[in-house]
């Protein structure tokens, strides 16, 4: 993780800019897409509204975009930032942020009453000394084999406080990380949260002002706002906590009070020293979280947790039958694996196809942050009525590929709306949506890697799952959510759909000898 050959930021300015699909390419690829959900009638409707969008406004849009790429080397950043995280008003923290439970449960930091500030101490100091890194532009440079990553989620902004905030008892403390230029050691970091702990106990429960951060966007803006008019001072504070390095809580439980919702990374230590994260989607993407979780992890083993919510159901579980070194020697590939396992699942568990959203990188680009692959294609669809069909003798294996088209639609509907042109009526032809289009996928999964950080996410609909998973040598870890109040989703029964699901795509690769 630590580089002195190469500096953090060094291949910046080289990075190609972000291209522009063609258009022809996208709608093909759209309607490649949209086929596993729809009757021959709807399909035939939607290739007409198609022709329509290619023989109307669809060029004038597309050159449009082209425009803005010319001028910019990443036209879908702006975009993107305020389209997919500033401008929505639902509630972040659930919505819209991301986290998990840190990987350090599994080996050196097991349940242990007694051990959260000491632990907590270390925690917090290797989260610092991974700032330092990418401060003084030693963290490496990320690259996928030989191919260079954008490194932009981690840029350094120029001069940064260096305080902590620290929450506990619906409080707020905060205490600088630095001090004479020198980063506190663990024991030094460890007293200052032993004082502020021992300040709460017995003391009444704080106001929990962090509880405001849990509404609805344009609620807690309001909120904010008034605070600030009740006491100037308040700005100040508000600030405070803003320009903070991250923040880090103090809890018993998932008390809202003591976790703040638009905070880059919130540091979630338990009273039996196990952690967990929650963090603001805007400034990155989860990994960044993982690079930095993997980076502590590791200190840890040499030197050497869920969202609290009524309504969501969240199962993290270990398949350990086989892994990722099983699952190469038949020849394919793992990610392909766990993906055609879930869409088997799906079908399974419902009987039909289950739209679904996979995170793909763009970093390789100026500025590149994800794109989605559509998983659920008309192969896919029909290799899972293949396996559940006992007469069946033949299984077509397709890997799947990346669908990169979501990110041109979006460019193209959002030149539409700068224009303030009418809407296209691809965007509201029932088969966009009920194919994924315009966040309406029913499985949002995210490979996060092949360490040993994972990591949970809401699903994107009220009717889906969210399923984030990491794929060992010789296992497969997920962690599987879905909303309680909707009666038909159930994570538990998904996940062993699932795991039934690896066992019979493995059974069927071994007889057929690939």
């Amino acid at each position: 993780m630590e580089s002195v050959a190469e500096r953090t930021f060094q291949y910046q300015s080289t990075l190609p800019p972000l291209p522009v699909p063609s258009l022809e390419e996208s709608l093909n690829k759209y309607l490649d897409a949209v086929k596993p959900f729809a009757s021959e009638q709807e399909f035939c409707n939607t290739t007409a509204i198609v022709k329509r969008f290619v023989e109307g406004i669809g060029p004038h849009l597309h050159q449009r975009l082209l425009q803005r790429a010319k001028s910019r080397r990443n036209w879908l950043e702006d975009w993107w930032l305020d389209a997919a995280y500033l401008e929505v008003r639902a509630p972040s923290q659930l919505l819209v942020n991301f986290g998990g439970p840190a990987p350090y449960i599994e080996h050196c930091w097991p349940p242990c009453d007694g051990s959260q500030l000491e632990r907590l101490s270390f925690a917090t100091w290797h989260t610092i000394q991974y700032w330092d890194l990418i401060r003084t532009e030693k963290l490496a440079v990320h690259k996928a084999g030989n191919v260079t990553l954008d490194m932009d989620q981690f840029q350094s902004e120029g001069p940064c406080p260096s305080h902590l905030i620290v929450m506990c008892s619906g409080r707020l403390f905060s205490f600088d990380a630095v001090c004479d230029g020198r980063i506190l050691t663990p024991p030094e970091i460890q007293r200052q949260l032993t004082f502020i702990k021992e300040s709460c106990d017995g003391e009444i429960w704080g106001e929990g002002v962090a509880a405001l951060t849990t509404e609805k966007r344009t609620t807690w803006a309001k909120a904010r706002e008034h605070l600030i008019s009740i006491d100037p001072a308040n700005k100040t504070i508000l600030e405070t906590i803003q320009s903070s390095l991250f923040m880090t809580r103090l809890a018993l439980t998932g008390d809202p009070t003591v976790r703040w919702g638009d905070k880059s990374y919130n540091l979630i230590s338990f009273a039996d020293g196990t952690f967990s994260s929650n963090c603001d989607h805007a400034p990155y993407d989860a990994m960044v979280l993982v690079s930095m979780c993997y980076n502590i992890d590791q200190k840890l083993r040499t030197s050497g947790g869920k969202w609290k919510s009524q309504d969501l159901q969240v199962v993290c579980y270990a398949f350990t039958s086989f892994g990722k070194a099983a699952i190469k020697k038949k020849k394919l590939h793992p990610d392909t694996f766990v993906q055609l396992a879930m869409q088997l699942a799906y079908y399974r568990q419902y009987g039909k196809a289950g739209s679904c959203y996979e995170t793909a990188t763009t970093r390789r680009f100026y500025h590149g942050r994800t794109e989605t692959m559509r998983p659920c294609t008309v192969e896919a669809l029909e290799c899972c009525k293949v396996m559940l069909n006992p007469a069946a003798t033949v299984l077509y294996l397709l890997e799947l590929w990346v669908l990169g088209f979501d990110r041109h639609l979006l460019g193209l509907y959002l030149i539409a709306k700068e224009e303030r042109l009418p809407v296209p009526e691809l965007y509201s032809d029932p088969l966009y949506a009920k194919s994924g289009g315009g966040g309406n996928f029913v499985i949002s999964s995210s490979l996060v890697g092949y360490t040993t950080v994972l990591g949970a996410v809401a699903p994107m609909v009220h009717h889906g799952y969210g399923f984030f998973y990491r794929i060992r040598d010789d296992r497969i870890v997920a962690s599987c959510t879905a909303w309680k109040s909707y009666p038909d989703t159930d994570a538990e029964t998904f996940f062993q759909n699932l795991c039934t699901s690896f066992h019979d795509i493995m059974r069927v690769m071994t007889l057929s000898h690939l």
